[in-house]
């Protein structure tokens, strides 16, 4: 297998990269965050937290899609890149997907981008970015507390559940009915509204197959967003000057870089190789769960990994900028706030876990498994 970018690849990647500066630049991206406070109020502020917990929307959150650009996005392919040409889709796989969604977790684009995805040839409109949908996509349990824990109000919670035209894998449900028994519920992060639902029965959720694209879809987001602190850090520590010369030239800050530096890139050989994967294994098995099932192992650490090095990196950022990097001016913390929702979005680090000790024990069962989970996928 070649895990190195196409030419055509990277002409996507670049191409996505234009689209989302140009429409999704750091003035949009603050313009929506300041829309947020002041629409959502104080309900986010946590008492004694700092000025960076401000923005939890409160009572569902405001609006956070953008119609305009979810349009065109559409008109891209964005949402329909891996439908086949024969049903009006731009025909490609995982490996491409995983580009473009990582140019979006860069940017920090806002919306249900893996569930409309997901749902492009399932749901009218999702593939042309006329109709925005969603998913039960939190936590582990999908008929349980959503990842709420013990003490919990019982329900599901979900993502711009106001703002969803559907609700993958709810059949018929309409947001609307969900909506109308809907407990709006703080999220960490402004750009993420929350509403905590009953769960239908049986039931909600996408199967298992959709489960795994949109974790490796979510890793690939959160590899955009640890690559971009990666660069925030990067650049703050080549300007900020102290004692008369820039702090990036202090060992302790390049420890901290480097090795930000390392999870990202230990992250995207992950995430690529799992995407490279999983099309082998579409391709070779069918369409089938079959087929795509024995890439399960490998998804589910990509995800690990890129949740980590997404929190981690933020973090490291933040120690960084210092204390510029506390205040709500800075964008670190909205990397921050990301990172911890998308880690609990499609699956979990429990999960993921779960996922690969059930593969390693399958190997250690079967003579002449041993090692196979690290041997598949050209000897990673």
């Amino acid at each position: 297998m070649d895990f190195q970018p196409t030419q055509e690849q990277d002409d996507l990647r670049a191409g996505v990269r234009a689209l989302l500066a140009r429409r999704f630049g750091r003035e949009a991206l603050r313009a929506a965050v300041d829309r947020a406070e002041a629409e959502g109020g104080a309900a986010g502020r946590g008492a004694g937290c700092g000025d960076a917990c401000r923005g939890g929307p409160a009572a569902g959150g405001p609006g956070a899609v953008d119609r305009g650009l979810w349009r065109e996005l559409g008109a891209a392919g964005f949402f329909a890149l891996r439908l086949p040409e024969a049903d009006g889709g731009v025909g490609l796989g995982l490996a491409e997907a995983v580009l473009v969604f990582e140019e979006a977790g860069r940017a920090l684009l806002p919306g249900p981008l893996v569930a409309t995805h997901l749902a492009a040839g399932r749901v009218g409109g999702a593939a042309d970015g006329t109709a925005v949908v969603t998913a039960f996509d939190l936590g582990d349990r999908p008929g349980g507390d959503g990842g709420a824990g013990a003490g919990a109000a019982p329900g599901v919670l979900v993502t711009h559940l106001a703002e969803a035209d559907a609700v993958l894998g709810t059949g018929a449900a309409p947001p609307a009915a969900l909506l109308s028994a809907a407990l709006p519920v703080p999220s960490a992060d402004p750009l993420t509204p929350l509403h905590r639902v009953p769960p239908p029965d049986p039931g909600p959720g996408p199967h298992a197959r959709l489960r795994d694209e949109g974790a490796l879809l979510t890793a690939a987001l959160q590899l955009g967003s640890a690559l971009r602190t990666v660069e925030l850090a990067v650049r703050y520590a080549g300007e900020r000057e102290q004692f008369g010369r820039p702090i990036g030239a202090f060992q302790a800050v390049q420890h901290l870089c480097s090795g930000m530096l390392v999870r990202a890139e230990v992250a995207r050989t992950a995430v690529y190789a799992a995407a490279v994967g999983a099309d082998a294994a579409d391709r070779a098995g069918g369409a089938g769960a079959a087929g795509f099932g024995s890439a399960a192992a490998e998804i589910a650490g990509a995800k690990l990994l890129a949740d980590r090095a997404a929190a981690a990196n933020a973090r490291d950022c933040l120690q960084v900028y210092g204390g510029m990097g506390f205040t709500w001016e800075a964008d670190v913390h909205l990397h921050l706030k990301r990172a911890w929702v998308r880690a609990e979005q499609w699956r979990t680090a429990a999960a993921a876990e779960e996922v690969l000790a059930a593969e390693l024990l399958a190997d250690a069962r079967q003579p002449g498994r041993e090692g196979a989970s690290y041997a598949r996928g050209g000897g990673l």
